[in-house]
């Protein structure tokens, strides 16, 4: 069976690495908030380009801390208005609700599958303040065209970087384009760690100072407190575990740039529409990269989709579905379940992801594709 993506050989190329790391943090008896989660913050913050990186338990966390932090700045009150993509993962949406603000979910661009500008600029309202873009499956939003618009309208702009640690456009990564942005290193990500664990980062110092106390109990120093916060640090040894996987990150990337390339270039079955990117590849260094796509997954659509995942299966092929059921159609948004949202409802019912990940063979892609190629509908 070629597996979706096997975290065990992602991590064991580290083994020695992860081990000296962690025995490190064990040997230090210093566990929480110490020079593990300093020396992180700042790698990962040059890495993005940005002044500040602070992390926190997970991603989900990046996102809800950054809005209270805007609510406790005064940027932000109780009912304003923030859009997010209809197709998004739950979690973006959880992080408006959570901080008692109004998702108002706007349908993306089909091809990219990632917000679209005409759209988002058409739903603002005088009670907008805010648009969350998603850089869903990996791919950079339209940045530019987003920030413009968020400039004419004097919106604050939250990116949602979980899947795209790495991505670039026009020379900016993912993380530097917003006012902040949110980053989640759950293990299956693109930069996972062993655990669950999370970033913002943003180039305001006031908001980094914010986000710093309320990740701590809302304490800028030890039992003072400005803020009614919470407990969401990221702790020493998931630190450490991140600071060594960043320094392989853009050597993985290319590899799933390479991957990418081979799907793009080998999946001919007509019934299977592939995903579009932002730019061409190139080659750099003998290694195909993308600089707007860094393909966290590999995407594709099928009207057949349940039969195609079927028919891979029975071929050896594991895959996933991101994500069965749209936002609006859950349960946990019963209020919207009878509104329509027809393009994310069509990407839901569609899209299928292929074995994708640092550690997949040539050998397993062209399997793969070989699988898709005899797929009759």
């Amino acid at each position: 069976m070629i597996p979706f993506l096997d975290l065990k050989a992602i991590n064991a190329q580290y083994r020695d690495e992860l081990i000296a790391a962690c025995t490190r943090v064990i040997d230090s008896g210093w566990y929480i908030a110490g020079n593990e989660l300093t020396q992180f913050e700042q790698a990962f913050a040059s890495y993005c380009g940005t002044k500040h990186a602070i992390g926190v338990a997970n991603g989900l966390d990046a996102l809800i801390l950054t809005l209270r932090a805007w609510k406790e700045l005064g940027k932000l009150k109780d009912g304003d208005e923030v859009i997010v993509p209809s197709n998004t993962y739950i979690a973006s949406i959880l992080a408006i609700s959570a901080n008692n603000l109004v998702p108002v979910l706007v349908e993306p661009n089909l091809a990219t599958y990632n917000l679209c500008p005409i759209k988002t600029e058409a739903a603002i309202t005088a009670k907008t303040r805010a648009i969350l873009p998603v850089h869903l499956y990996g791919q950079l939003a339209d940045m530019p065209a987003i920030m413009a618009i968020a400039q004419r309208h004097n919106l604050l702009v939250l990116e949602d970087s979980a899947q795209a640690h790495g991505a670039e456009l026009n020379g900016k990564k993912a993380g530097n384009w917003g006012d902040a942005s949110g980053f989640s290193f759950y293990p299956g990500k693109n930069l996972g760690a062993l655990g669950d664990a999370g970033a913002v980062t943003t180039n305001d110092d006031q908001l980094a100072e914010t986000l710093r106390a309320l990740r701590n109990y809302g304490s800028h120093e030890k039992y003072k407190n400005l803020f009614q916060g919470t407990n969401s640090r990221l702790d020493e040894i998931q630190a450490a575990m991140l600071s060594v996987k960043l320094k392989h990150l853009d050597i993985e990337t290319a590899h799933r740039s390479k991957v990418a390339q081979a799907y793009l270039t080998g999946i001919t079955n007509p019934a299977v529409v592939l995903p579009e990117v932002h730019s061409k590849f190139k080659i750099q260094n003998s290694k195909f990269m993308s600089e707007a796509h860094v393909w966290h997954v590999f995407v594709i659509r099928c009207e057949q989709r349940d039969a195609l995942q079927k028919h891979l299966l029975e071929h050896g092929v594991q895959t996933l579905i991101h994500y069965p059921i749209p936002p609006h159609q859950q349960q946990a948004y019963k209020e919207w379940n009878m509104d329509s949202y027809p393009v994310s409802e069509l990407i839901h019912q569609q899209v299928m992801s292929l074995p994708m990940g640092p550690t997949i063979t040539m050998d397993e892609v062209k399997k793969v594709i070989a699988a898709i190629n005899t797929f009759k509908i």
